[in-house]
């Protein structure tokens, strides 16, 4: 069983996909497969043709000052993803292929936009409510207000990605709540799982 979740910026898709891990499921986070391709020849060279020398340091490519440039102005976020999605993609593909265990969840915020939605047996959209989104977003003290609204911006709105879902997760409200959720859809699974 192959699983992909994703959902827009800050609405909890890698605590969901933790959670369902816990039920035996091997975990691979977009975001941390994309972090150890930055190192890669091949794409480190376009990385740097593409934004200059500046975003190095001590000859590997400095995340954060990537991160200011790229999350600050969104035509900068649209040639990084060109650059490092289709290798993001073919990586995680190669870790299926190569994973002894077959169930699987794939957490990623651009599945959909990367039309990579294929690959699962089922596509899990996080959603959450506007507020909340923000909220915790800030509370994480990771990126300013400018940088989040232009992440989101560069994301497909939830409305949409809502439409790809073949399971839905609310994580507005509490975590308990969201685990309810989760065991729920867990037992459906595994019953669609036994049946195919």
């Amino acid at each position: 069983m192959k699983l992909g979740i994703t959902g827009v910026f800050g609405s909890g898709k890698t605590t969901v996909a933790k959670l369902i891990a816990k039920h035996g499921y091997k975990h691979i986070n977009a975001d941390e497969v994309g972090h150890k391709l930055l190192d890669k020849k091949s794409i480190k060279e376009k990385i740097i043709k593409k934004f200059g020398k500046k975003i190095l340091t001590n000859n590997r490519i400095n995340r954060a000052k990537l991160k200011r440039i790229v999350f600050n102005h969104h035509n900068k976020l649209v040639k990084l993803n060109k650059i490092i999605h289709p290798s993001i993609i073919k990586e995680i593909k190669s870790i299926i292929k190569n994973s002894k265990n077959k169930k699987i969840i794939v957490d990623g915020a651009l599945l959909i936009e990367a039309k990579c939605q294929n690959l699962f047996d089922k596509l899990i959209v996080v959603k959450i409510n506007k507020k909340e989104q923000l909220r915790r977003a800030l509370k994480k003290k990771k990126y300013t207000k400018q940088e989040m609204y232009n992440i989101i911006s560069s994301q497909l709105p939830q409305k949409e990605k809502l439409k790809y879902a073949d399971i839905i997760v609310d994580n507005s409200g509490s975590l308990e709540k969201t685990k309810k959720q989760v065991d729920r859809i867990l037992r459906k699974l595994n019953k669609w799982d036994k049946n195919v």
